[in-house]
């Protein structure tokens, strides 16, 4: 086990108002996200996310795939493989920039980047700390069947890398002319000194990318554009979208000529990066083939990129903590009740279907309505206590809309629908569930 494993409690203790502990205990007692190899004592840096969280973060990645494909012109997608010739790293900057000075406490053996720590003490513990030292954070492999003979990789540190390599297949396989991007869903891993606060900072997790391929007398714009239109998308989708904001860097990496970040709360979620021709000139390099592009009577020219680079894992966790309310007693709930305030188009489930009672009938029509909206609609059917305490289980994971069917039902064909937020109750046919839930979540 790593042995600067210290499962979740270092976040804990870093965590002052207590909101990230609550976070983590209900992502686990709901379902959405577990320690990653738990029954073994758990690895740092890894998680798996549970059914509500594969669900809840395969829509964040849906309406981010679909915002950027259907709302935008000229953009297309790929999906890159996670290891590559290890030649990419070489050209990228990665095996001579993408370092870390590390320092470790000489009694707990814990680890820290030494750009974190103020003063020559153990944050943890009080002990000696030993002198930094620097390492490359790319996480190694070997490809190969012989021992002797296998050829050193690494997995990907960042899911952009990828995409540069397919630049020019995308052009010639396309009628695509520039500016165009390119987009991409993919896992990355790092050696992480440090990972730590849940999902902000892990060893293996999931990016979203746009590479936005333009003229460089076009970057300007381009840029300023692309940051306009992240954060209006991330506004879209957050409760207090007060919280969000740009952040400059002042000091760059290594392929940047200007950088932002969009922050929840102070911290980042995504990068906006005016990357220039850094890559797609170091790819050309590096293999000896050329990545310009011609256009129709005008010279040649190697197109330069805006980046924006976001973390998908991270956005999970600040919609988490973004919509968790505790209830003070005032809002009709009993105090101390969560809901999870989320975004209807990012709940897991959308409609929880409730029978009023399980005899005479009621429990089978509750069934029955189920089964007819579950097919287009993400739907949990719960008859196992009652009714408030099966609306405050929907409430805890964020499902916006609860139906009950009641003897009345059986007469007339109507069910009782009631929204989470609010929790107004109001009558309608079953065959306008579908449709009301659609209609409210896309209005």
């Amino acid at each position: 086990m790593d042995k600067t494993e210290n499962k979740i409690s270092k976040q804990v203790r870093d965590d002052k108002s207590g909101l990230m502990e609550k976070i983590v205990s209900l992502c686990k007692r709901r379902g959405f996200v577990f320690q990653g190899s738990e029954i073994y004592g758990g690895m740092q840096g890894f998680y798996d996310f549970g059914p509500l969280g594969v669900a809840m973060k395969k829509n964040l990645k849906d309406l981010w795939w679909n915002w950027m494909i259907n709302d935008h012109e000229d953009i297309v997608g790929i999906d890159g493989a996670i290891i590559t010739n290890p030649k990419v790293w070489e050209a990228s900057g990665h095996i001579k920039s993408f370092v870390d000075p590390l320092s470790e406490c000489k009694k707990c053996h814990h680890r820290f980047k030494a750009d974190d720590l103020d003063g020559d003490k153990c944050p943890d513990c009080g002990g000696e700390l030993t002198e930094p030292r620097t390492y490359n954070i790319l996480v190694p492999t070997e490809i190969g069947v012989i021992e002797g003979e296998k050829v050193k990789a690494y997995l990907r540190g960042e899911a952009c890398q990828t995409i540069y390599l397919d630049y020019q297949n995308v052009l010639d396989s396309s009628r695509l002319k520039i500016p165009f991007g390119i987009i991409q869903i993919g896992k990355a891993f790092r050696n992480e000194i440090t990972p730590g606060n849940f999902l902000y900072r892990q060893r293996e997790f999931e990016q979203w990318d746009l590479q936005w391929f333009c003229h460089p007398s076009e970057m300007q714009k381009w840029f300023d554009y692309w940051k306009a239109e992240r954060m209006g998308w991330f506004k879209s989708y957050f409760r207090q979208p007060e919280k969000l904001g740009f952040y400059k860097h002042e000091k760059l990496a290594h392929y940047a000529k200007e950088a932002y970040d969009i922050q929840y709360d102070g911290k980042e979620i995504e990068g906006i990066h005016w990357r220039g021709d850094w890559d797609l000139s170091q790819h050309s390099k590096f293999s000896g083939k050329e990545l310009t592009y011609t256009p129709e009577g005008a010279p040649k020219f190697t197109p330069n990129i805006v980046e924006t680079s976001g973390g998908v894992d991270r956005m999970f966790l600040f919609l988490m903590v973004d919509a968790y309310d505790e209830s003070d007693g005032t809002d009709g709930r009993e105090k101390g009740e969560i809901t999870l305030r989320l975004n209807p188009k990012i709940a897991p489930i959308k409609c929880a279907v409730f029978p009023l009672v399980k005899k005479d009938g009621v429990g089978d029509k509750a069934r029955e309505v189920y089964k007819s909206i579950k097919s287009c609609l993400p739907s949990y059917y719960d008859e196992s206590g009652s009714i408030g305490r099966r609306y405050r289980r929907q409430d805890e994971i964020g499902t916006p809309f609860c139906v009950t069917i009641d003897y009345q039902t059986l007469e007339d064909q109507t069910v009782t629908i009631r929204e989470r937020d609010l929790m107004e109750q109001e009558r309608i046919k079953i065959s306008e569930i579908s449709n009301y839930v659609f209609g409210k979540i896309n209005s």
